[in-house]
Protein backbone atom coordinates (compact mmCIF):
# COMPACT_ATOMS: atom_id res chain seq x y z
CA UNK A 1 0.00 0.00 0.00
CA UNK A 2 1.24 3.56 -0.66
CA UNK A 3 2.39 5.85 2.12
CA UNK A 4 0.57 8.86 0.66
CA UNK A 5 -2.60 9.46 -1.36
CA UNK A 6 -3.16 12.76 -3.18
CA UNK A 7 -6.58 13.63 -4.59
CA UNK A 8 -6.51 16.07 -7.50
CA UNK A 9 -3.79 16.44 -10.15
CA UNK A 10 -3.91 20.20 -10.51
CA UNK A 11 -0.70 22.15 -9.78
CA UNK A 12 -1.25 22.12 -6.00
CA UNK A 13 -1.93 18.40 -5.79
CA UNK A 14 1.03 17.65 -8.07
CA UNK A 15 3.28 19.91 -5.99
CA UNK A 16 2.27 18.04 -2.83
CA UNK A 17 2.87 14.69 -4.52
CA UNK A 18 6.29 15.78 -5.82
CA UNK A 19 7.43 16.82 -2.34
CA UNK A 20 6.28 13.54 -0.79
CA UNK A 21 7.80 11.41 -3.55
CA UNK A 22 11.09 13.31 -3.27
CA UNK A 23 11.13 12.40 0.43
CA UNK A 24 11.26 8.73 -0.54
CA UNK A 25 7.62 7.96 0.20
CA UNK A 26 5.39 5.89 -2.06
CA UNK A 27 2.76 8.19 -3.54
CA UNK A 28 -0.40 7.67 -5.56
CA UNK A 29 -2.33 10.55 -7.15
CA UNK A 30 -6.01 10.24 -8.06
CA UNK A 31 -7.46 12.59 -10.70
CA UNK A 32 -11.14 12.56 -11.65
CA UNK A 33 -10.57 13.90 -15.19
CA UNK A 34 -9.10 11.97 -18.12
CA UNK A 35 -5.95 14.13 -17.97
CA UNK A 36 -3.83 15.88 -15.37
CA UNK A 37 -3.47 19.63 -15.05
CA UNK A 38 -6.56 21.11 -13.40
CA UNK A 39 -6.06 24.84 -13.95
CA UNK A 40 -3.03 24.20 -16.17
CA UNK A 41 -4.39 22.31 -19.15
CA UNK A 42 -3.74 23.02 -22.83
CA UNK A 43 -5.75 21.52 -25.68
CA UNK A 44 -6.72 21.83 -29.34
CA UNK A 45 -10.01 23.33 -28.26
CA UNK A 46 -11.53 24.18 -31.63
CA UNK A 47 -9.33 23.23 -34.57
CA UNK A 48 -6.29 20.98 -35.02
CA UNK A 49 -2.99 22.81 -34.65
CA UNK A 50 -4.50 25.62 -32.55
CA UNK A 51 -3.54 25.17 -28.89
CA UNK A 52 -5.51 26.95 -26.16
CA UNK A 53 -4.90 27.14 -22.42
CA UNK A 54 -8.30 26.20 -21.04
CA UNK A 55 -7.64 27.87 -17.66
CA UNK A 56 -4.43 29.74 -16.77
CA UNK A 57 -2.21 31.13 -19.53
CA UNK A 58 0.33 33.60 -18.11
CA UNK A 59 2.25 32.73 -14.96
CA UNK A 60 3.65 35.62 -12.88
CA UNK A 61 4.57 33.15 -10.12
CA UNK A 62 6.48 30.68 -12.30
CA UNK A 63 9.81 32.31 -11.40
CA UNK A 64 8.83 33.68 -7.99
CA UNK A 65 6.89 31.02 -6.11
CA UNK A 66 9.17 29.60 -3.40
CA UNK A 67 8.07 26.11 -4.44
CA UNK A 68 8.77 26.63 -8.14
CA UNK A 69 12.13 28.17 -7.31
CA UNK A 70 13.09 25.17 -5.17
CA UNK A 71 11.75 22.83 -7.87
CA UNK A 72 13.79 24.77 -10.47
CA UNK A 73 10.82 25.03 -12.80
CA UNK A 74 12.72 27.36 -15.12
CA UNK A 75 15.20 24.52 -15.81
CA UNK A 76 12.39 22.10 -16.64
CA UNK A 77 10.01 24.30 -18.66
CA UNK A 78 10.92 26.83 -21.34
CA UNK A 79 9.47 30.16 -20.21
CA UNK A 80 9.39 33.39 -22.18
CA UNK A 81 8.89 36.69 -20.36
CA UNK A 82 7.70 39.48 -22.68
CA UNK A 83 9.38 42.86 -22.26
CA UNK A 84 5.87 44.22 -21.59
CA UNK A 85 4.39 42.34 -18.65
CA UNK A 86 0.93 43.89 -18.94
CA UNK A 87 -0.83 46.98 -20.25
CA UNK A 88 -4.09 48.91 -19.97
CA UNK A 89 -5.38 50.72 -23.07
CA UNK A 90 -7.51 53.83 -22.84
CA UNK A 91 -9.71 55.45 -25.45
CA UNK A 92 -8.05 57.61 -28.07
CA UNK A 93 -5.27 55.16 -28.93
CA UNK A 94 -3.40 55.62 -25.65
CA UNK A 95 -2.15 52.92 -23.29
CA UNK A 96 -0.41 52.59 -19.94
CA UNK A 97 2.33 49.99 -20.27
CA UNK A 98 4.11 48.03 -17.53
CA UNK A 99 7.52 47.08 -18.85
CA UNK A 100 9.84 44.76 -17.01
CA UNK A 101 11.94 47.89 -16.66
CA UNK A 102 10.47 50.00 -13.87
CA UNK A 103 12.42 53.03 -15.07
CA UNK A 104 11.02 52.81 -18.60
CA UNK A 105 7.52 52.32 -17.22
CA UNK A 106 7.84 55.41 -15.04
CA UNK A 107 9.30 57.46 -17.90
CA UNK A 108 6.33 56.71 -20.18
CA UNK A 109 3.79 57.50 -17.44
CA UNK A 110 4.68 61.17 -17.69
CA UNK A 111 3.87 63.41 -14.72
CA UNK A 112 2.90 60.41 -12.56
CA UNK A 113 6.07 58.47 -13.39
CA UNK A 114 7.98 59.50 -10.28
CA UNK A 115 5.03 58.67 -8.03
CA UNK A 116 4.61 55.27 -9.70
CA UNK A 117 8.32 54.51 -9.29
CA UNK A 118 8.16 55.50 -5.62
CA UNK A 119 5.20 53.16 -5.14
CA UNK A 120 6.86 50.12 -6.67
CA UNK A 121 10.62 50.56 -6.21
CA UNK A 122 10.75 49.31 -2.58
CA UNK A 123 8.60 46.30 -3.51
CA UNK A 124 10.80 45.41 -6.47
CA UNK A 125 13.97 45.87 -4.36
CA UNK A 126 12.58 43.59 -1.65
CA UNK A 127 10.74 41.14 -3.89
CA UNK A 128 11.96 38.05 -2.02
CA UNK A 129 10.60 39.45 1.24
CA UNK A 130 7.32 40.37 -0.44
CA UNK A 131 7.01 36.82 -1.76
CA UNK A 132 7.75 35.31 1.65
CA UNK A 133 5.02 37.47 3.18
CA UNK A 134 2.36 36.92 0.51
CA UNK A 135 2.99 33.21 -0.09
CA UNK A 136 2.31 32.11 3.48
CA UNK A 137 -0.57 32.36 5.90
CA UNK A 138 -0.98 35.64 7.75
CA UNK A 139 -0.49 34.37 11.32
CA UNK A 140 3.29 34.25 11.28
CA UNK A 141 6.23 36.57 11.73
CA UNK A 142 7.56 37.42 8.25
CA UNK A 143 11.20 36.78 7.52
CA UNK A 144 11.52 40.36 6.32
CA UNK A 145 9.43 42.65 8.53
CA UNK A 146 10.64 45.62 6.47
CA UNK A 147 9.31 44.16 3.21
CA UNK A 148 6.05 43.15 4.90
CA UNK A 149 5.64 46.62 6.37
CA UNK A 150 6.30 48.43 3.10
CA UNK A 151 3.94 46.09 1.29
CA UNK A 152 1.27 46.54 3.96
CA UNK A 153 1.38 50.34 3.86
CA UNK A 154 1.07 50.41 0.09
CA UNK A 155 -1.74 47.89 0.21
CA UNK A 156 -3.67 50.14 2.60
CA UNK A 157 -3.06 53.16 0.37
CA UNK A 158 -4.21 51.50 -2.86
CA UNK A 159 -6.96 49.50 -1.17
CA UNK A 160 -8.88 52.44 0.30
CA UNK A 161 -10.60 55.57 -1.11
CA UNK A 162 -7.30 57.51 -0.94
CA UNK A 163 -5.96 55.37 -3.81
CA UNK A 164 -5.84 58.34 -6.21
CA UNK A 165 -4.01 60.72 -3.86
CA UNK A 166 -0.62 59.78 -5.31
CA UNK A 167 -1.53 60.45 -8.96
CA UNK A 168 -2.59 63.44 -11.09
CA UNK A 169 -3.28 61.85 -14.48
CA UNK A 170 -5.15 58.76 -15.73
CA UNK A 171 -2.50 56.40 -17.11
CA UNK A 172 -0.92 55.18 -13.85
CA UNK A 173 -4.27 54.62 -12.05
CA UNK A 174 -5.58 52.65 -15.04
CA UNK A 175 -2.43 50.52 -15.09
CA UNK A 176 -2.79 49.74 -11.40
CA UNK A 177 -6.51 49.02 -11.61
CA UNK A 178 -5.98 46.62 -14.47
CA UNK A 179 -3.73 44.43 -12.37
CA UNK A 180 -5.68 44.75 -9.11
CA UNK A 181 -8.81 43.58 -10.94
CA UNK A 182 -7.34 40.08 -11.22
CA UNK A 183 -8.71 39.48 -7.73
CA UNK A 184 -12.45 39.52 -8.67
CA UNK A 185 -13.19 41.77 -5.72
CA UNK A 186 -14.75 45.10 -4.82
CA UNK A 187 -12.67 48.12 -5.85
CA UNK A 188 -10.96 49.57 -3.95
CA UNK A 189 -10.33 46.85 -1.39
CA UNK A 190 -7.37 45.56 0.58
CA UNK A 191 -7.52 42.09 -0.98
CA UNK A 192 -7.53 43.43 -4.54
CA UNK A 193 -4.82 45.97 -3.74
CA UNK A 194 -2.55 43.36 -2.17
CA UNK A 195 -2.93 40.98 -5.09
CA UNK A 196 -2.34 43.74 -7.61
CA UNK A 197 0.75 45.16 -5.91
CA UNK A 198 2.31 41.71 -5.64
CA UNK A 199 1.61 40.92 -9.31
CA UNK A 200 2.72 44.38 -10.38
CA UNK A 201 5.99 44.13 -8.49
CA UNK A 202 6.65 40.76 -10.12
CA UNK A 203 6.02 42.33 -13.52
CA UNK A 204 8.90 44.73 -12.90
CA UNK A 205 11.16 42.37 -10.96
CA UNK A 206 11.19 39.49 -13.45
CA UNK A 207 8.25 39.70 -15.84
CA UNK A 208 5.19 37.50 -16.36
CA UNK A 209 6.34 34.28 -18.04
CA UNK A 210 4.42 32.31 -20.67
CA UNK A 211 5.26 28.57 -20.90
CA UNK A 212 6.25 27.41 -24.36
CA UNK A 213 3.81 24.68 -25.35
CA UNK A 214 1.12 25.94 -23.02
CA UNK A 215 0.37 25.80 -19.32
CA UNK A 216 0.24 22.01 -19.47
CA UNK A 217 4.05 22.13 -19.59
CA UNK A 218 4.03 23.02 -15.87
CA UNK A 219 1.85 20.04 -14.92
CA UNK A 220 3.84 17.75 -17.19
CA UNK A 221 7.11 18.73 -15.49
CA UNK A 222 5.60 18.00 -12.07
CA UNK A 223 4.16 14.68 -13.21
CA UNK A 224 7.45 13.59 -14.75
CA UNK A 225 9.25 14.29 -11.48
CA UNK A 226 6.65 12.38 -9.46
CA UNK A 227 6.97 9.33 -11.72
CA UNK A 228 10.77 9.58 -11.72
CA UNK A 229 10.63 9.20 -7.93
CA UNK A 230 8.31 6.21 -7.95
CA UNK A 231 4.95 7.97 -7.78
CA UNK A 232 1.87 6.73 -9.62
CA UNK A 233 -0.79 8.98 -11.18
CA UNK A 234 -4.28 7.62 -11.87
CA UNK A 235 -6.59 9.54 -14.22
CA UNK A 236 -10.31 8.91 -14.71
CA UNK A 237 -10.24 8.08 -10.99
CA UNK A 238 -12.78 10.23 -9.10
CA UNK A 239 -12.75 9.98 -5.32
CA UNK A 240 -16.05 10.83 -3.65
CA UNK A 241 -15.42 9.45 -0.16
CA UNK A 242 -12.21 9.08 1.83
CA UNK A 243 -13.06 5.40 2.27
CA UNK A 244 -12.48 4.89 -1.46
CA UNK A 245 -8.75 5.59 -1.03
CA UNK A 246 -6.29 2.83 -0.19
CA UNK A 247 -5.12 2.71 3.45
CA UNK A 248 -2.36 5.31 3.73
CA UNK A 249 -0.60 7.23 6.47
CA UNK A 250 -1.16 10.65 4.86
CA UNK A 251 -3.87 11.99 2.56
CA UNK A 252 -3.58 15.35 0.78
CA UNK A 253 -6.74 16.74 -0.79
CA UNK A 254 -6.63 19.26 -3.61
CA UNK A 255 -10.37 19.89 -3.29
CA UNK A 256 -12.69 22.69 -2.22
CA UNK A 257 -13.93 22.96 1.38
CA UNK A 258 -17.28 21.70 0.11
CA UNK A 259 -15.52 18.73 -1.44
CA UNK A 260 -13.69 18.00 1.80
CA UNK A 261 -16.98 18.03 3.70
CA UNK A 262 -18.59 15.64 1.22
CA UNK A 263 -15.61 13.26 1.23
CA UNK A 264 -15.22 13.17 5.01
CA UNK A 265 -18.92 13.01 5.90
CA UNK A 266 -19.79 12.68 9.57
CA UNK A 267 -16.19 11.96 10.57
CA UNK A 268 -15.45 15.70 10.80
CA UNK A 269 -15.99 17.42 14.17
CA UNK A 270 -19.08 19.64 14.18
CA UNK A 271 -17.15 22.87 14.71
CA UNK A 272 -14.80 22.26 11.81
CA UNK A 273 -17.66 21.16 9.58
CA UNK A 274 -19.46 24.38 10.47
CA UNK A 275 -16.40 26.38 9.36
CA UNK A 276 -16.34 24.55 6.05
CA UNK A 277 -20.04 25.18 5.54
CA UNK A 278 -19.63 28.90 6.28
CA UNK A 279 -16.73 29.21 3.84
CA UNK A 280 -17.67 31.78 1.22
CA UNK A 281 -17.01 31.32 -2.47
CA UNK A 282 -16.38 34.27 -4.72
CA UNK A 283 -17.69 35.49 -8.05
CA UNK A 284 -16.73 33.91 -11.30
CA UNK A 285 -15.59 34.32 -14.89
CA UNK A 286 -16.83 33.71 -18.40
CA UNK A 287 -13.99 32.52 -20.63
CA UNK A 288 -13.84 33.05 -24.39
CA UNK A 289 -11.06 31.72 -26.63
CA UNK A 290 -10.55 32.92 -30.19
CA UNK A 291 -8.85 31.74 -33.35
CA UNK A 292 -7.80 34.80 -35.36
CA UNK A 293 -6.63 35.25 -38.94
CA UNK A 294 -3.99 37.74 -37.78
CA UNK A 295 -2.64 39.61 -34.75
CA UNK A 296 -4.95 41.84 -32.73
CA UNK A 297 -5.00 45.31 -34.42
CA UNK A 298 -4.46 47.36 -31.27
CA UNK A 299 -4.99 51.10 -31.65
CA UNK A 300 -2.31 51.96 -29.09
CA UNK A 301 1.33 51.40 -30.07
CA UNK A 302 3.18 48.69 -28.19
CA UNK A 303 0.25 46.49 -27.17
CA UNK A 304 1.17 43.82 -29.70
CA UNK A 305 4.26 43.15 -27.58
CA UNK A 306 2.33 42.74 -24.31
CA UNK A 307 1.84 39.26 -22.92
CA UNK A 308 -1.25 40.42 -21.03
CA UNK A 309 -3.66 43.28 -21.71
CA UNK A 310 -6.32 44.51 -19.27
CA UNK A 311 -9.35 45.98 -21.03
CA UNK A 312 -11.83 48.31 -19.41
CA UNK A 313 -10.53 51.84 -19.77
CA UNK A 314 -9.96 54.26 -16.90
CA UNK A 315 -9.65 53.39 -13.22
CA UNK A 316 -13.21 54.60 -12.69
CA UNK A 317 -14.55 52.39 -15.48
CA UNK A 318 -12.65 49.34 -14.26
CA UNK A 319 -13.84 49.86 -10.68
CA UNK A 320 -17.43 50.29 -11.86
CA UNK A 321 -17.29 47.03 -13.83
CA UNK A 322 -15.85 45.07 -10.91
CA UNK A 323 -18.30 46.60 -8.44
CA UNK A 324 -21.21 45.65 -10.69
CA UNK A 325 -20.07 42.02 -10.49
CA UNK A 326 -19.64 42.37 -6.73
CA UNK A 327 -23.28 43.53 -6.57
CA UNK A 328 -24.42 40.47 -8.54
CA UNK A 329 -24.87 42.19 -11.92
CA UNK A 330 -23.34 41.68 -15.38
CA UNK A 331 -21.53 44.87 -16.45
CA UNK A 332 -22.28 46.25 -19.91
CA UNK A 333 -18.59 47.00 -20.35
CA UNK A 334 -16.80 44.28 -18.37
CA UNK A 335 -13.20 44.14 -17.30
CA UNK A 336 -11.56 41.77 -19.79
CA UNK A 337 -8.28 40.03 -19.21
CA UNK A 338 -6.51 39.19 -22.49
CA UNK A 339 -3.45 37.01 -23.11
CA UNK A 340 -1.61 36.79 -26.44
CA UNK A 341 0.33 33.51 -26.15
CA UNK A 342 0.79 32.85 -29.88
CA UNK A 343 2.64 36.17 -30.19
CA UNK A 344 5.45 34.67 -28.08
CA UNK A 345 4.95 30.95 -28.77
CA UNK A 346 4.37 30.55 -32.53
CA UNK A 347 3.71 26.83 -32.09
CA UNK A 348 0.29 27.64 -30.63
CA UNK A 349 -1.21 28.25 -34.11
CA UNK A 350 -0.44 27.62 -37.80
CA UNK A 351 1.51 30.28 -39.69
CA UNK A 352 -0.47 33.47 -40.12
CA UNK A 353 -3.01 32.61 -37.44
CA UNK A 354 -3.20 33.41 -33.74
CA UNK A 355 -4.92 32.10 -30.65
CA UNK A 356 -6.29 34.65 -28.18
CA UNK A 357 -7.21 33.90 -24.56
CA UNK A 358 -9.76 36.08 -22.76
CA UNK A 359 -12.15 36.12 -19.84
CA UNK A 360 -14.34 38.61 -18.02
CA UNK A 361 -15.78 38.58 -14.52
CA UNK A 362 -19.42 37.69 -13.89
CA UNK A 363 -21.59 36.87 -10.86
CA UNK A 364 -21.22 33.38 -9.41
CA UNK A 365 -23.27 30.73 -11.19
CA UNK A 366 -23.85 32.91 -14.26
CA UNK A 367 -25.06 31.15 -17.40
CA UNK A 368 -24.71 34.25 -19.59
CA UNK A 369 -22.57 34.01 -22.72
CA UNK A 370 -20.33 37.10 -22.60
CA UNK A 371 -18.76 36.60 -26.04
CA UNK A 372 -20.37 39.74 -27.48
CA UNK A 373 -19.44 41.92 -24.49
CA UNK A 374 -15.83 40.70 -24.63
CA UNK A 375 -15.68 41.17 -28.41
CA UNK A 376 -17.06 44.70 -28.05
CA UNK A 377 -14.33 45.63 -25.58
CA UNK A 378 -11.69 44.22 -27.92
CA UNK A 379 -13.20 46.13 -30.86
CA UNK A 380 -13.20 49.28 -28.72
CA UNK A 381 -9.43 49.18 -28.25
CA UNK A 382 -8.56 47.26 -31.43
CA UNK A 383 -10.80 48.46 -34.28
CA UNK A 384 -11.17 45.72 -36.89
CA UNK A 385 -10.88 42.89 -34.37
CA UNK A 386 -14.22 41.40 -35.40
CA UNK A 387 -13.01 40.93 -38.95
CA UNK A 388 -10.20 38.65 -37.75
CA UNK A 389 -12.36 36.15 -35.85
CA UNK A 390 -12.34 32.71 -37.45
CA UNK A 391 -13.90 30.85 -34.53
CA UNK A 392 -14.58 31.32 -30.83
CA UNK A 393 -15.42 29.07 -27.89
CA UNK A 394 -17.20 30.17 -24.72
CA UNK A 395 -17.30 28.60 -21.27
CA UNK A 396 -19.74 30.32 -18.94
CA UNK A 397 -19.31 30.46 -15.18
CA UNK A 398 -21.72 27.53 -14.90
CA UNK A 399 -19.59 25.70 -17.46
CA UNK A 400 -16.44 26.29 -15.39
CA UNK A 401 -18.21 24.71 -12.42
CA UNK A 402 -18.96 21.66 -14.57
CA UNK A 403 -15.38 21.52 -15.85
CA UNK A 404 -13.89 21.41 -12.36
CA UNK A 405 -15.96 20.58 -9.28
CA UNK A 406 -13.61 22.69 -7.16
CA UNK A 407 -14.80 25.80 -9.05
CA UNK A 408 -18.00 26.34 -7.10
CA UNK A 409 -20.27 28.59 -9.17
CA UNK A 410 -17.35 29.17 -11.54
CA UNK A 411 -15.07 30.53 -8.79
CA UNK A 412 -11.63 29.35 -9.90
CA UNK A 413 -10.05 31.19 -6.94
CA UNK A 414 -11.80 28.71 -4.60
CA UNK A 415 -12.83 31.36 -2.12
CA UNK A 416 -13.98 34.95 -1.89
CA UNK A 417 -11.17 37.46 -2.20
CA UNK A 418 -11.77 39.92 0.62
CA UNK A 419 -10.26 40.51 4.05
CA UNK A 420 -12.31 37.78 5.71
CA UNK A 421 -11.49 35.45 2.83
CA UNK A 422 -7.77 36.00 3.38
CA UNK A 423 -8.03 35.15 7.09
CA UNK A 424 -10.54 32.28 6.95
CA UNK A 425 -8.94 30.05 4.34
CA UNK A 426 -10.79 27.81 5.01
CA UNK A 427 -10.48 28.13 8.80
CA UNK A 428 -8.76 30.60 11.10
CA UNK A 429 -5.64 28.70 12.14
CA UNK A 430 -1.86 28.97 12.27
CA UNK A 431 -1.77 25.71 10.26
CA UNK A 432 -4.88 25.87 8.06
CA UNK A 433 -3.70 22.97 5.88
CA UNK A 434 -4.25 20.47 8.70
CA UNK A 435 -7.73 19.05 9.18
CA UNK A 436 -9.00 17.47 12.43
CA UNK A 437 -8.81 14.03 10.79
CA UNK A 438 -5.50 12.28 11.55
CA UNK A 439 -3.22 12.35 8.54
CA UNK A 440 -5.63 14.33 6.33
CA UNK A 441 -4.52 17.69 4.87
CA UNK A 442 -6.19 20.20 2.57
CA UNK A 443 -3.92 21.53 -0.17
CA UNK A 444 -6.16 23.41 -2.61
CA UNK A 445 -6.35 27.15 -3.32
CA UNK A 446 -8.84 27.32 -0.46
CA UNK A 447 -5.75 27.29 1.79
CA UNK A 448 -2.98 29.92 1.94
CA UNK A 449 -1.64 31.60 -0.04
CA UNK A 450 -4.80 31.23 -2.10
CA UNK A 451 -5.34 31.41 -5.88
CA UNK A 452 -2.77 31.36 -8.62
CA UNK A 453 -0.50 28.75 -10.14
CA UNK A 454 2.09 28.69 -7.37
CA UNK A 455 2.14 25.11 -6.04
CA UNK A 456 2.37 26.72 -2.60
CA UNK A 457 -0.80 25.28 -0.97
CA UNK A 458 0.44 21.79 -1.89
CA UNK A 459 3.97 22.62 -0.80
CA UNK A 460 2.82 23.87 2.62
CA UNK A 461 0.49 20.92 3.21
CA UNK A 462 3.17 18.41 2.23
CA UNK A 463 5.76 20.09 4.44
CA UNK A 464 3.50 19.72 7.50
CA UNK A 465 2.53 16.16 6.59
CA UNK A 466 6.20 15.19 6.33
CA UNK A 467 6.87 16.61 9.77
CA UNK A 468 3.68 15.49 11.52
CA UNK A 469 3.28 11.97 10.15
CA UNK A 470 6.68 10.80 8.92
CA UNK A 471 9.07 12.89 11.07
CA UNK A 472 10.88 13.89 7.89
CA UNK A 473 12.27 17.25 6.84
CA UNK A 474 11.73 18.88 3.48
CA UNK A 475 13.77 17.07 0.80
CA UNK A 476 15.79 18.81 -1.91
CA UNK A 477 13.60 19.49 -4.94
CA UNK A 478 16.01 20.69 -7.64
CA UNK A 479 16.64 19.05 -11.00
CA UNK A 480 19.82 17.24 -9.98
CA UNK A 481 18.92 16.68 -6.35
CA UNK A 482 18.16 13.20 -5.07
CA UNK A 483 16.33 12.39 -1.89
CA UNK A 484 15.06 9.49 0.14
CA UNK A 485 14.42 8.33 3.65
Amino acid sequence: MPDVAVVGAGPNGLAAAAVMARAGLSVEVFEASPSIGGGTRTTELMQPGHFHDVCSAVHPMALASPFFRAFELARRVKLVSPDISYASPLDGGRAAIAYRSLDRTAFELGRDGAAYRKLFAPLVRNIDGVMDFTQNQLFRIPRSPLAAGVFGLRTVEQGTPVWNARFREDLAPALLSGVTSHAIAHQPSLAASGAGLMLGALGHAQGWPIPIGGSIAISTALAEDIRAHGGVIHTDAPINRLEELPPVRATLLNVSPRGLGAMAGDSLPARYRSSLESFRYGNASCKVDFILSGPVPWAAPGLADAGTVHLGGSREELAHAENEVHAGRHPDRPYVLVAQPSRFDPGRAPAGRHTLWTYCHVPAGSTRDMTEAITAQLERFAPGFRDLIIQSNVVTAAGLAEYNRNYIGGDFSVGAMDLRGLVQRPVVSTVPWRTPLPGVYLCSSATPPGPGVTGMPGFHAATYALKDIFRLSLPPLGVKATAGR
